[in-house]
């Protein structure tokens, strides 16, 4: 369970063709008629943007966010609904943290207290631990089945908790304009990826161990791709004006998310995540385009948005919508909104990079609309989920469903009004991008 959806709960309980798929860039649609460079974009990153001009976001609509403050402003009830429940998340992050790397109590199997470590999730002892075999091993695989082990002694549970804070809080900042929100942010992110003394090196090597077996593993990947892509957005919004967050402090962050891009596109690890034809495969393409959009690279981005029509949506996405390897799982409705977290968010990135991923069309009718309307007669209530599911939430679909209906596929916005809300309520109003609103893995 990841660190928002558990407190999501704790708040609750207290109150085409290829070519088909070029659109106009967002900077394409403004008075400059090209797209930034790389030196302006990342120069843009380090000096930070004016309060009153859009956030430089990666996911988010950095338009749609400044207009829907201005309606805040303006005095809109409805949305002053929405950020009460946004504020109380962020309330809950004031006196918690910040986390560091270096605290857990045994380092990495490389010995470097700054290198992130994360547990394989569906791996257990098959044998008693004694002294001479204190794990237990060898470890063998339950797929679906959360080894509770995991979630002590390694970095899983606090890097989520970064995420999470600093999105909830830099969103909180944004629309309220409240010191105490940046001033967190900016120490969570300072503490977590910048202060030598408790930075995290900027790689992977040893995500997703296995005791006795493997001291990391390229699927280890997916620890970040899940949820960096809210740091990035977090940043932007902070880049805006927060106070805490100086021009250091984005140069430094800058650099951070470049050694990190590089590793992904370099190492061995990141090389093998990405050659994933799974839903490892599509998150490690969504977080790969976010930090070169973020760094500056807006080619690299391009080119893993249009890719990944051929190279992700043929061979994932039946002719039916059906997401077979997904529904394949002992938690098939869960890895099946999980994946499309990635795809609508990956979407997103490609709008602001000139590539419309949801008119892509495959050789099979394949889309993500499809995909999004496989899911609707279980997301709405109106048909059970007719495979393998160990824990179902309605709700777990409702992000997915909304970003659909955003991007014009009418099915979906027909059924936004019968969608389940989850946990802490629905926020998608002030953060129109898709999160895992139910979680199996940290």
């Amino acid at each position: 369970m990841s660190a928002r959806l558990r407190l999501g709960l704790t708040i609750a309980a207290a109150t085409a063709t290829l070519t088909s798929l070029v659109a106009p860039s967002a900077s394409a649609r403004t008075a400059s008629p090209s797209v930034p460079s790389v030196s302006a974009r990342a120069a843009s990153a380090v000096s930070g943007r004016a309060v009153s001009e859009p956030p430089e976001t990666v996911v988010l609509d950095g338009g749609r966010l400044r207009r829907t403050r201005a309606r805040l402003e303006k005095g809109d009830r409805r949305l002053a609904g929405f950020l009460r429940k946004l504020t109380a998340r962020a309330d809950n992050w004031l006196d918690q943290g910040p986390w560091t790397v270096v605290d857990k109590p045994r380092p990495a199997p490389g010995g470097d207290v700054h290198d992130y470590l994360s547990q394989a999730p569906y791996w257990w002892p098959s044998r008693p631990a004694t002294a001479d075999n204190p794990w237990g091993c060898p470890y063998v695989q339950r797929d679906g089945q959360r080894n509770p082990e995991v979630d002590t002694g390694t970095d899983r549970q606090d890097v989520e908790k970064v995420f999470d804070s600093t999105y909830d809080l830099a969103l909180a900042w944004y629309y309220t304009g409240e010191k105490r929100y940046a001033v967190k942010a900016a120490q969570v992110l300072r503490t977590w990826f910048l202060d030598p003394a408790t930075r995290m090196n900027p790689n992977l090597d040893h995500g997703q161990f296995i005791p006795c077996k493997y001291d990391g593993r390229a699927i280890g990947v997916i620890d970040f791709s899940q949820s960096c892509t809210s740091v990035l957005d977090a940043i932007a919004l902070l880049d805006t004006g927060a106070p805490g967050w100086s021009r250091r402090d984005r140069a430094a962050m800058l650099a951070w998310n470049t050694g990190y891009r590089d590793w992904l596109t370099d190492s061995a690890f990141g090389k093998e995540e990405g050659a994933a034809r799974n839903n490892h495969g599509t998150f490690y393409d969504m977080q790969l385009a976010a930090l070169a959009y973020a760094t500056g690279d807006e080619g690299l981005a391009r080119r893993t948005v249009l890719a990944a029509g051929a190279l992700r949506v043929d061979p994932q996405i039946a002719a039916d919508g059906g997401q077979p390897q997904e529904l394949a799982r002992t938690r098939s409705w869960h890895y099946s909104t999980f994946d499309l977290v990635a795809y609508t968010r990956l979407a997103a990135i490609g709008r602001k990079v000139g590539v419309d991923l949801w008119a892509y069309r495959g050789p099979d009718g394949q889309s993500l609309f499809k995909a999004v309307d496989y899911l609707l007669p279980a997301a709405t209530g109106a048909e059970p989920w007719g495979h393998p599911e160990l824990e179902f939430h309605r709700f777990a679909a409702s992000d997915v469903v909304r970003a659909a209906a955003d991007a014009g596929d009418r099915a979906a916005r027909a059924a936004v009004p019968r969608l389940e809300a989850p946990p802490g309520g629905d926020l998608w109003e002030l953060r129109p991008a898709a999160e895992q609103l139910d979680s199996i893995a940290g």
